[in-house]
């Protein structure tokens, strides 16, 4: 088994398929002596899910990596710029009520703890919500503003951000320059899989193509996981005893004539789940997600288009199941699984493009040279991301576990302590005497910082009865100095920032400075 890994066969296409290609190809089929060749195969007769139109920062990382310009995504992907989300009516059911989990950290993060000092009333009374007081970019994305400027180079910030955008043009767009980068692109359908006798994949056997032989084998090929489960048969492992949701309604919705577009994801809680509202820059994509056990599929319709309001009336709704979970291992003998095929969380804090880029970073700078360091490898990247699926699952969860929406099923049902998971019960009630601390993650696999950890907890009221170590957050003098400090850089910042889509329209006409 002392195999040299040359041949890496991608199946699937979408984002996670051009991803892995062009991020595999950027690392390992440019180099001067590199021997290592990618195929992607893709069939013309599958579509692609693609709704996934949010993101996190990472994918800033990612598509600088792959060599994208951020100009050229934003002109051909109605692309806009996302600075976090926007939680309406989910502690209460009031569409008044709400709060941020934005894309800048707390003032002093890492150095001194604002979130301990703002548990204080009179902090409270006069800085306001958790995110407001400690940061300034929730009241930028309730003006509207964009997180840079036009003379700003291309993916540097002034407030840190990532991207909403069209999926199926991203995906395009970085297939050319995977294919520029040297991917053979294969326009098929994968119809037979050939095992070894120790069970490796050998080849794929194509329907016009024949045999298509390979070292390495990535599947991303989506729900139909075609490798990970109908080949090698690595076990699923549901989560729906945490995450209840099991069905999506997607929706594409026009824009009024100069209607503002919205730089944050905006998730409004329902009778029996969540709807989400995108803001790209020629229309708007909306979803419901909910679960079947606590509404029908026609009140599921009802509520959505009672939220959409006029415009709903003649609109095509797309339905789509999914069952939120992960595969019991990702990467098992010659194949790893990365996208929908190695798992999926209902689509809250865009996790699964977080999860396909640290997917593929992870896969390219490990790529094994051989079968026998691939066994290690593998190991150590089913251990770690098990613990960053739990951990997201975990996240997920807190958005749920502090509403006061008790009148209604879904969300009693939602803050029962046995829908969470042992871990996540040990953090809340720690928290209640503790401000989350980083210690109470594991750095290298938690996705989401404790800074976005406060963000919803804190955003939700949560609590934290510090009086018995009262004695730890004395500095007060610090902390209104950082309070304050955030309030003159939102003046200073807010009035020299532009209009979101005004910004928008400007990059698509002049574009962004290169790096």
């Amino acid at each position: 088994m002392n195999k040299a890994i040359k041949n890496i066969v991608i199946v699937g296409g979408g984002t996670a398929g051009w991803i892995s290609a062009a991020m595999l190809a950027k690392q390992h089929c440019s180099g001067k002596n590199s021997n290592v060749s990618i195929t992607l195969i893709e069939s013309d007769q599958i579509s692609t899910i693609g709704v996934g139109e949010g993101t996190f920062p990472t994918m800033r990382k990612t598509l600088r990596t792959i060599g994208i310009s951020e100009t050229e995504l934003i002109r051909r992907c109605d692309a806009t710029f996302k600075q976090g989300a926007k939680f309406v009516s989910w502690r209460l059911n009031d569409k008044k009520e709400f709060y941020y989990h934005p894309f800048n950290v707390p003032s002093g993060y890492g150095q001194f703890d604002m979130a301990a000092y703002w548990q204080k009333k009179e902090n409270q009374q006069q800085y306001g919500r958790f995110a407001e007081a400690v940061d300034f970019q929730d009241q930028i994305c309730e003006a509207g503003l964009a997180p840079k400027k036009i003379v700003t180079p291309e993916y540097q910030s002034i407030l840190n951000y990532a991207y909403h955008f069209d999926a199926k043009k991203v995906a395009d767009l970085i297939k050319e320059k995977a294919i520029e980068m040297g991917v053979n692109h294969v326009v098929d359908k994968v119809i037979d899989v050939n095992l070894d006798d120790n069970g490796y994949i050998e080849y794929l056997g194509c329907e016009k193509s024949g045999r298509i032989n390979g070292d390495l084998f990535v599947d991303c090929s989506g729900f139909a996981a075609i490798l990970i489960d109908k080949t090698m048969k690595v076990p699923f492992i549901s989560a729906k005893k945490y995450l209840f949701n099991d069905f999506a309604i997607a929706t594409q919705i026009p824009y009024d004539e100069g209607e503002d577009i919205a730089c944050h994801t905006i998730a409004t809680g329902q009778t029996a789940g969540w709807t989400w509202d995108i803001g790209l820059s020629s229309r708007k994509g909306m979803g419901y997600v909910y679960s079947s056990d606590h509404t029908s599929h026609e009140d599921a319709i009802k509520t959505f288009a009672e939220h959409i309001g006029p415009k709903a009336e003649g609109m095509d709704f797309r339905k789509i199941p999914f069952t939120s979970g992960y595969r019991e291992k990702f990467w098992h003998k010659n194949c790893v699984a990365i996208g929908l095929s190695a798992g999926f969380l209902e689509p809250l804090e865009a996790s699964a493009l977080i999860l396909v880029d640290n997917s593929v970073e992870w896969i390219s700078e490990r790529l094994p040279t051989d079968f026998n360091s691939m066994e290690i490898i593998a190991k150590q990247f089913n251990n770690g991301f098990i613990k960053k699926w739990e951990a997201i699952i975990d996240f997920l969860k807190l958005h749920y576990v502090l509403s006061e929406r008790t009148d209604e099923a879904y969300w009693l049902d939602n803050i029962q302590k046995e829908s969470m998971s042992d871990r996540l019960q040990d953090l809340l009630a720690l928290w209640k005497y503790h401000p989350p601390h980083i210690n109470d993650t594991d750095a290298q696999f938690d996705v989401f910082p404790i800074a976005s950890i406060q963000y919803v907890l804190y955003g939700l009221n949560f609590k934290s009865d510090l009086s018995k170590q009262d004695y730890l957050y004395n500095n007060d003098m610090l902390a209104k100095k950082h309070f304050q400090q955030n309030l003159k850089m939102l003046d200073k910042i807010k009035s020299s920032l532009p209009n979101h889509r005004e910004f928008i329209e400007t990059i698509k006409l002049h574009g962004l400075q290169k790096i």
